[in-house]
């Protein structure tokens, strides 16, 4: 079986950034087992492999519905926003889908693109938020956090089950040279520390002015670590973008923000938090990189 395979820089309008993302195109008449999906997302090794599922024939270019699942090399996710904007940008820039919305079936339930031209925005549903942290959580972070024990009155401590991400808004005297300072952690002592039965991935936040080294005006930024997804860091990440919002929507009391992943390869984010719709939309740009097939023998 020969399918058609490509790679995007998602949230960038340019190779090289944002955060990659491999989509891959199966066809009405194909069908994947789990197995194989997983076996081809270890294979491309890259954050996520997003697999599209045609529902009709010749439904590419003109269809507005279609089915989509995520892989990480490690697991199956339930959500991943890079991955959506991949996939939709596959179908609006290679298909030529002329259609203004495309709507996913996903286990998170169904999740709406929009082409806006030069950006591309999701509808993915706003997460829940608690302050109830769960077990190991202080242990998680004095691996992540530096001068976690002695800093840990200044944080804010957040917990979303529905994302199983953890959020830590740090103190206000860190800069954004200081987020982009914290190292990469040990995955290893990640794993060790927590058995990803509450949470698996970290977002580090902050509020700060613009660094030394950029003087965009972003409403807040952040770095994100998701060692029991078998990635040390996301470049950009959707899905965290959600809690984000929600987080600083309720910080900031606003609704609109303009965002900035500081990963090393980075990428800016628009965030707009709709409550009354349980919604949040999360825009931006997606460069179609590699386009190819893989031959799977089933």
């Amino acid at each position: 079986m020969d399918l058609p395979i490509y790679t995007v820089d998602s949230f960038s309008s340019t190779p090289f950034g944002g955060n990659p993302a491999a989509v891959c195109i199966i066809r009405h008449n194909q069908r994947l087992t789990e197995s194989t999906m997983q076996g081809i997302a270890s294979e491309m090794n890259i954050s996520e492999t997003a697999f599209v599922q045609e529902l009709k024939e010749e439904d590419l270019s003109t269809g507005d519905r279609f089915g989509l699942r995520w892989f990480t090399p490690a697991n199956e996710v339930s959500l991943c926003g890079h991955a959506t904007l991949a996939s939709a940008a596959v179908l609006f820039q290679k298909y030529e889908n002329g259609n203004k919305k495309i709507r996913f079936e996903t286990k998170s339930g169904t999740l709406v693109a929009e082409n806006n031209g030069d950006v591309i925005v999701m509808e993915l549903p706003l997460p829940d938020l608690t302050d109830q942290m769960p077990e190991d959580t202080s242990a998680v972070l004095e691996i992540i956090v530096p001068n976690f024990k002695a800093e840990r009155s200044e944080m804010v401590l957040r917990y979303s089950p529905m994302r199983e991400k953890l959020l830590v808004r740090l103190p206000p005297s860190w800069s954004r040279d200081d987020l982009e300072s914290v190292e990469i952690p040990d995955s290893k002592l990640l794993l060790a520390a927590h058995d990803a039965s509450k949470f698996k991935g970290v977002i580090l936040t902050t509020n700060a002015p613009a660094s030394s080294t950029s003087s965009k005006p972003y409403d807040f930024i952040s770095r994100y670590f998701a060692a029991w997804n078998g990635i040390s860091e996301d470049p950009v990440t959707g899905s965290a973008h959600t809690v984000l919002g929600r987080f600083w929507s309720e910080e900031l009391g606003a609704s609109q923000f303009y965002a900035r992943q500081c990963s090393k390869r980075g990428g800016d984010l628009t965030v707009h938090i709709d409550v009354t719709k349980g919604s949040v939309y999360v825009g931006g740009p997606a460069c179609l990189f590699l386009c190819g097939s893989i031959r799977v023998c089933l």
